[in-house]
């Protein structure tokens, strides 16, 4: 997913277009060019950058869903298979889970609605005509073909994104109702295991029948299930420690007087990437990251001291809170490490190393393989 250009904002959300995404570009092109000529290859990149218009607003209907339950959204990334909507935590609620998944098929759903009325379909008929209008690339060039080409996309849209199956909407869907029974892993668990059936299903038929494309995407249904079931047990296993358990008690500390030299010192001569900044009292005055500390050797001259390059807004994140939340809490704030605080008092810094080192020695101890209890709505 790295790599791209950022084309726009919506909603005060980044718009960005993956590496990749001139290729479906391309192929609409190609598609309808075939048949039209020139003219019909322009119509077919247009008609491609018509859906992925809806497809980014799906994405925002997600965004908004989740800015209702206090979720940032980072960005919108658009690549040749859809869309994703990067969030900055998960749903921590089955209910937060299942509306900010309907949110995107809904957002279709609209798009259809008035489309359908300005090509005069009631609304009534719309099931029974989308597999018609979905053969409208037949049709040469016209404002007429791209309105009943786009109304047909977009049910194909809904349809699609609501099958029982992650990474789609469908299966965050089932997952949610499951998840209100069941509880959160288990609900992940039987999502991503019909997902991943579903996948493969699909996947056999669409190879044997000459459908790459669908192929392709069945193999992204799959994967993505597998990673949907893997960040669902690695939170299980974070929400059974606590910030306590995993914070580095012992780490090397600066004061605001002590230089550059001393950081690419300790650089060298520790594991450690991260150091926080502290004045002689033991308050916490910032952190200085390997990444700033190398900025500043490479443009500066002399020996600056740390109090010239330290980063004084780290989050700061109490002990009691359970290593999920902090994971949550250093994904909002976009930083690779935070200050732990006890009661106000700075004890220590924690990092994403640190919480991956966790999770990997609680998982080879045997912690979290149990299922998680009902989680209230």
């Amino acid at each position: 997913m790295r790599g791209g250009w950022t084309i726009g904002r919506l909603a005060g959300i980044d718009l960005r277009l993956h590496f990749t995404f001139p290729l479906i570009v391309v192929l609409g092109a190609l598609q309808w060019g075939s048949v039209h000529g020139a003219a019909g290859a322009a119509f077919g990149a247009l008609l491609v950058l018509a859906l992925f218009a809806c497809v980014a607003l799906h994405e925002l209907g997600h965004a908004l869903a989740a800015r209702r339950y206090g979720i940032p959204t980072r960005e919108i990334l658009l690549f040749p298979l859809g869309g994703v909507a990067f969030l900055a935590r998960p749903a921590r609620r089955p209910a937060e889970e299942l509306w900010i998944a309907l949110a995107g098929p809904a957002v279709n759903v609209g798009i259809a609605a008035v489309l359908a009325l300005v090509v005069g379909v009631a609304p009534a008929a719309l099931p029974g005509e989308a597999a018609g209008l979905l053969r409208a690339s037949a049709s040469a060039p016209s404002l007429g073909t791209l309105v009943h080409w786009l109304l047909g996309a977009n049910l194909s849209l809904v349809l699609f994104n609501l099958l029982p199956a992650f990474p789609m909407d469908g299966g965050r869907v089932l997952r949610a109702l499951l998840a209100f029974r069941f509880g959160w892993l288990r609900g992940t668990r039987w999502a991503a295991a019909l997902g991943q059936s579903m996948a493969v299903a699909g996947g056999v038929w669409a190879l044997l029948s000459g459908h790459l494309l669908l192929a392709l995407l069945c193999a992204f249904v799959f994967f993505g299930a597998g990673q949907e079931r893997t960040h669902a047990e690695a939170r299980h296993v974070l929400e059974t420690l606590r910030l306590t358990d995993a914070y580095n008690r012992h780490a090397l500390v600066l004061e605001p007087r002590d230089r550059l030299s001393r950081v690419v010192h300790y650089l060298l001569t520790s594991y450690q990437p991260d150091f926080a900044v502290v004045d002689r009292g033991g308050d916490l005055v910032g952190v200085v990251t390997r990444e700033r500390a190398l900025v500043a050797a490479a443009s500066r001259t002399g020996d600056p001291l740390v109090a010239d390059f330290l980063d004084a807004h780290v989050p700061r994140l109490e002990t009691s809170l359970s290593l999920a939340e902090a994971q949550e809490a250093l994904a909002e704030a976009g930083a690779a490490c935070a200050a732990v605080m006890d009661r106000g008092r700075f004890v220590g810094l924690v990092s994403q190393q640190d919480l991956a080192e966790a999770i990997g020695i609680a998982s080879a101890l045997g912690a979290g393989r149990g299922d998680d209890g009902r989680q209230a709505a």
